[in-house]
């Protein structure tokens, strides 16, 4: 007998863990560029968009695309 698997469509709680390993992974790749050893606290803020004031909505999932070549 063949077992299927269904997926339901994602739940809060896994938007949550996609949009944490989207932040993440922006601050690898900001790491990976960076000139110095660690990240300065002002630029951490600015990779994962901190204190920025803005009238669009702001994405549940943060997008990578603009990385990948």
């Amino acid at each position: 007998m063949t077992q299927v698997v269904t997926l339901s469509a994602p739940n809060a709680q896994d938007c949550v863990a996609l949009a944490e390993i989207e932040l993440c992974g922006e601050l690898m790749i900001a790491a990976a560029d960076a000139l110095e050893d660690r990240l300065s606290p002002d630029r951490i803020d600015e990779v994962l968009n901190v204190g920025v004031e803005t009238t669009e909505p702001v994405p549940t999932i943060p997008r990578q695309s603009r990385h990948r070549g």
